[in-house]
């Protein structure tokens, strides 16, 4: 990061807290419009003699304060906008602090907010500081004692971390709950929750026999959706168990479910919060997808409890130590329980569409920044998807026995502590024997490497030899890189087949210099390499393959990763090549083939869709991104002109495939019944491009189908296909239906923000305007304007520019409300260089933002980065 930027907190400069603090005692008291909060702290001086105490806090109304019981004057400390200074304290003390908070004005949604009927807290990353006074730092860790007290009738639920010691009534109606929590944490980790919540129960068994209370607590109406959730939670209970060696430590386990929440959920030491989007699962109100986020969101969540409770971070630099692990080990959850091959394809699709153009951008940075503004800004698609590919390599490098002695040796010796990366690297040198000394640079450098591949088949000697070459470009911030280990997991398929290597059909290549050749002996015909098998590092492959060989990938590799991979290039240069200037343009009969093949082939239903699913126009933007500057217009016509092409050309095979149902049997999430369902879709999709199929089977669809999924998808082609009278009936009959799940607004509200047409930009106007809308909640932020920009290129890149104003508008509007949000939405409009069209309008956005006085420091950061010149 350019070290210009005002504010800027650098790694570098850490330096351990002056205090630690052994317990801390909350007492909340809950009445409505005011929460008054006292913290006692039992401090121990840890920095030098003579040091302040330095505590943090933001929008606090300070009362008072006392001193091992006596009262300070105001000469006895120093407040200012965001710290409480006290000097001359003794080595071990008391404070204690009286404040004044307004949860029901906190439109940031971090520290202690209201959501609909309940109280709630977010306090990662530093949210505890807009509760109490408190040095909120990762590496401060205590024994919390919590005290809530408020209306029985309003708030009949009373919760906090760890286990519930006392519960007593109060005067006027009122009532009290004690927590007590006997493991330390940071202050992020702590959680409290008051309010009309009603619970779903159930019991887990653990390893060791002890039986763990678990709770998801939801508003009466959603009682009904919890059981996904539940049994989701007890399946990665038992996979931690039996993958891990780790048992849960405490007898009650806590999920709430909340509709304002700024992330997906909080790993909150024994309570959860959860945004309901990723808890409450019904197939009236989820989608296929919707289920099994909610299984990946609820794992993770648990999965924390060791990597990133028990063992948490030092600093805010080192997030990925929680984040990337995390979600490494929730992400080999849910290809354990559904399909490993669709899991891993799925993650890589995410990764390469949204992480690499994170990589591409201005925003770039490694996995474990050296410096930040705003920590907010890095909960990115790097610190958590690209830290799990990190993760990943290391689980590939070393082996799977070896990496988990390595995680228990991590678990083992770091039990309570706060630490790093290095240290988390340090237990996988140690259990492994291997010097990763080379590997920590994956820590240290921004950007996606490119692994360019040539080979050579020495028919006499039986030989092939394959080259291949590393480039890690310059970064902001970063113009020299050195090379990286990247494991190049590759197999050799002759005639069409692979043949046994070293594990299986599969070779681990190390590249750890810019240019290394590797030999493969008794080769006894020229093969085609089969190249970074299972996505093995996140990088950018260019490989000297032809339109022949890439046709033997996708119709006889073993590795689902490759087959998927090589049909999506043929796909993409299929596109990238048609010719738009009216004649006659037609698909090569080889490729024709192969997709034929694929669908009458045995692979799974699941994945015959995503190899037979085009690439998405901002995967398209990446490629192309690489030649030059990208024209999302010309984009967007290549790709439906060759959905309609394939829809034409295949069209017995696509109705085949349309006519296979799971309708007529109860709904299932399982992964067979997603991807029959997800097939069918895909199959509909390209007939209705051909203009093949007609609106009818959409319509009945619509009225028939007993899922989400499926009525989305029907809803989806109407909103696309349909005349406006029809398209805007269609969308008042379901939204009538449907009005009062909140989750099912959502996905109506996206249904209508992704519609490929450049009048969408006056659609989203409008619907900024409807009742269902709530400017306060991120939810339909996101369902909205988040998927307008993210997900509808054609009209967020209209060439007048309204897109982009729109999207400045409302960045505009809700910057000062909830600038977390905000900065997170600014996301499309920070790789306005890579654009032909459009460059001059998105600057100007950015720029208007940025004349906005004063500006939150996580919006300021992100827009000044976006407008900074390149390095």
């Amino acid at each position: 990061m350019r070290e210009g930027i005002p504010g800027t907190v650098f790694r570098a400069d850490y330096q351990p807290p002056d205090f630690s603090v052994s317990h801390v005692a909350l007492e909340v008291s809950i009445f409505d419009g005011l929460t008054e909060v006292v913290a006692t702290l039992s401090l121990e001086r840890n920095g030098p003699e003579g040091a302040p105490l330095k505590l943090d806090g933001e929008q606090l109304d300070l009362q008072w304060i006392e001193l091992d019981g006596q009262r300070l004057a105001e000469s006895g400390f120093e407040l200012t906008a965001n710290q409480l200074v006290i000097p001359n304290l003794p080595d071990r003390c008391v404070v204690r602090t009286c404040v004044q908070i307004c949860p029901e004005e906190n439109t940031s949604l971090e520290g202690f907010y209201r959501s609909q009927s309940a109280y709630c807290t977010q306090c990662e990353a530093e949210g505890f500081r807009k509760i109490t006074y408190y040095p909120d730092r990762p590496d401060v860790l205590a024994i919390y004692t919590v005290t809530l007290e408020a209306d029985r009738q309003t708030c009949p639920v009373l919760l906090s971390n760890g286990n519930l010691i006392l519960e007593e009534e109060a005067a006027e109606g009122r009532h009290r709950a004690t927590w007590h929590d006997p493991f330390p944490k940071p202050a992020h980790l702590f959680a409290m929750v008051a309010g009309d919540l009603k619970q779903v129960s159930d019991v887990f068994t653990t390893c060791s026999g002890k039986p763990v209370d678990l709770r998801i607590w939801v508003e009466e109406k959603d009682v009904n959706y919890c059981d996904y959730a539940m049994q989701s939670l007890k399946n990665a209970m038992l996979w931690d168990e039996q993958v891990y060696g780790l048992e849960y430590d405490l007898d009650l386990y806590n999920i709430v479910a909340v509709d304002d929440f700024n992330m997906g959920a909080m790993e909150n030491k024994s309570l959860n919060v959860f945004n309901t989007s990723c808890v409450l699962a019904h197939p009236d109100i989820t989608t296929d997808a919707g289920f099994q986020r909610v299984e990946g969101v609820v794992a993770h969540e648990y999965f924390h409890n060791y990597s990133g409770n028990r063992v948490t971070c030092r600093d805010w630099f080192q997030l990925t130590l929680k984040e990337g692990f995390t979600v490494f080990r929730d992400s080999e959850f849910s290809a354990d329980i559904n399909s490993r091959g669709v899991k891993r394809v799925e993650d890589v699709i995410f990764l390469r569409t949204h992480q690499f153009a994170e990589d591409a951008g201005p925003m770039a940075h490694p996995v474990r920044p050296d410096a930040f503004v705003d920590i907010s800004n890095f909960y990115t698609l790097t610190v958590y998807e690209k830290g799990a590919e990190v993760v990943r390599m290391l689980h590939t490098l070393l082996g799977h026995k070896q990496f988990i002695e390595g995680a228990s040796l991590y678990f083992r010796r770091f039990d309570g502590q706060a630490v790093t990366c290095d240290d988390f690297v340090d237990c996988m040198a140690e259990a492994s024997g291997r010097d990763l000394a080379q590997f920590r640079r994956w820590y240290a450098q921004a950007g996606t490497p490119e692994v360019i591949a040539s080979g050579h088949y020495d028919q006499a000697a039986e030989q092939y030899h394959l080259t291949l070459k590393q480039l890690n470009r310059p970064t902001p911030g970063q113009t020299d890189k050195a090379p990286l280990p990247i494991p190049v997991a590759t197999g050799l398929l002759v005639d069409g087949k692979p043949i046994p290597l070293d594990s299986g059909t599969t070779r681990i290549l190390e590249l750890s210099e810019p240019e290394q050749t590797f030999t493969f002996d008794g080769v006894v015909a020229r093969p085609v390499a089969s190249l970074l098998r299972g996505f093995s590092a996140p990088v950018r492959l260019t490989a000297d393959q032809s339109e022949s060989d890439l046709l033997t990938l996708m119709s006889g590799d073993d590795d689902d990763f490759v087959a998927w991979d090589a049909a999506q290039s043929l796909l993409a240069r299929a596109i990238e090549a048609l010719d738009l200037t009216g004649q006659e343009a037609k698909i090569h009969n080889a490729l024709l083939e192969a997709i034929e093949r694929v669908l009458t082939g045995p692979m799974d239903a699941a994945m015959k869709a995503l190899t037979l699913c085009l690439p998405s126009e901002e995967y398209l933007a990446d490629r192309a991104a690489q030649r030059g500057l990208v024209d999302m217009t010309d984009i967007h016509l290549r790709r439906q002109a060759v959905k309609r092409l394939l829809g034409q050309a295949l069209d017995s095979q696509w109705r085949a495939v349309s006519s296979q149902s799971v309708v007529g049997s109860p709904y299932s999430a399982s992964a067979h019944e997603i991807g029959v369902r997800s097939l069918r879709h895909l199959a509909l999709d390209y007939l209705l491009a051909a203009q093949s199929a007609s609106l009818t089977q959409a319509e009945q669809l619509l009225e028939s189908a007993d899922n989400l999924t499926d009525r989305l998808a029907a809803l989806r082609w109407i909103a696309q296909y349909a005349n406006g009278a029809q398209r805007e009936q269609t969308l008042a009959n379901f939204y009538d239906r449907w009005k009062r799940e909140s989750l099912v607004v959502n996905q109506w509200f996206t249904v209508q923000a992704t519609r490929p047409d450049i009048s969408c930009v006056e659609s989203v106007r409008e619907l900024l305007n409807h009742d269902a809308f709530d400017w306060r909640n991120p939810n339909k932020l996101r369902a909205l304007v988040g998927a307008f920009s993210a997900a509808n290129p054609l009209a967020f890149h209209r060439v007048d520019g309204a897109g982009y104003q729109l999207l400045g508008d409302v960045i505009t509007r809700i910057q000062s409300s909830n600038p977390q949000i905000a900065a997170r939405m600014l996301a499309p409009l920070t790789r306005w260089r890579r654009y032909a069209v459009g460059q001059d309008a998105m600057k100007a956005e950015l720029e208007r933002i940025a004349g906005i006085d004063p500006l939150p420091k996580d919006v300021f950061e992100v827009v000044n980065r976006s407008l900074a010149e390149p390095d």
